[in-house]
């Protein structure tokens, strides 16, 4: 089997394991499963966002005038209408979407009611902007925003370093339509919808100001792919490890440490 750099470097936790004696049985009970996932996962990660730009602008240019947003581009598409020194927020309608995998095929009906909102409100001066956000195209954004699927983020952007506004509402998948979303435009969304003040709020939040959005995000994607037998062995390395240091230090200061079931000398 033919290993690549990405593949060793996260096979090095087990190579760990395999060398203390009372893991080698267990380590290789776990060695096959374990090479065979991470190839899985290093088949994705150097490509985890996809993002179609000819689609984009078919999008962008057709009757919906919807922005695609992505890793690359979320921040400087919310931010192009704004003008400098503007105190009036610009507003946009973001869909948070998936595919079968995050919407388990539930996101179809959601999609096309926004499509066809998005229609109207292209053909309507004053009305919002919108875009649509995919996670299953885009996991590691979504991670970073935490921004659950089948929910409409309102941004109501200024120019910076103004702090921005995020409302939310999640929406029923099943049963929403076109009507919703006007209604919810005509009756003030402020309303109906939940003002986002959380910790990964993409413009306000700690970790945003801390410029770790991102980080974050490739963090909580990547162990949202691990399998829980994957963290039995993370847990056990790491338990291991710190008791051979312990008993390391120990015989480095010349004590023996007392034998299990045993109590110390006193």
């Amino acid at each position: 089997m033919r290993f690549s750099q990405a593949s060793t470097l996260l096979a090095l936790p087990l190579l760990a394991v395999a060398d203390v004696p009372d893991y080698q049985a267990q380590f290789q009970e776990y060695l096959g499963q374990a090479q065979g996932y991470v190839d899985k996962v290093t088949s994705k990660i150097l490509l985890p966002n996809r993002h179609d730009p000819v689609a984009a602008a078919e999008a962008k240019a057709g009757p919906m005038k919807m922005d695609i947003l992505s890793l690359n581009n979320w921040k400087d598409t919310l931010y192009a209408p704004v003008e400098a020194g503007s105190t009036t927020p610009e507003e946009w309608w973001v869909l948070i979407t998936g595919g079968n995998k995050t919407c388990f095929g539930h996101c179809g009906r959601i999609e096309a009611a926004f499509n066809e909102t998005a229609t109207q409100f292209a053909q309507t001066p004053g009305s919002p902007h919108t875009a649509l956000l995919d996670c299953e195209k885009q996991p590691v954004l979504c991670n970073a925003w935490s921004a659950p699927v089948g929910a409409l983020w309102i941004f109501e952007m200024l120019p910076e370093p103004a702090p921005i506004n995020i409302w939310t509402k999640r929406l029923n998948m099943t049963t929403v339509t076109s009507d919703d979303f006007i209604e919810l435009q005509k009756n003030d969304y402020k309303t109906a919808a939940k003002l986002h003040d959380g910790s990964f709020h993409p413009f306000n939040g700690q970790v945003a100001q801390y410029g770790a959005s991102i980080p974050v995000g490739y963090v909580l994607w990547f162990f949202n792919l691990l399998p829980s037998w994957m963290f039995m062995i993370i847990v056990s390395m790491f338990s291991r490890s710190m008791m051979t240091n312990r008993m390391n230090a120990q015989m480095n200061d010349g004590r023996r440490p007392a034998a299990t079931g045993q109590a110390a000398a006193r």
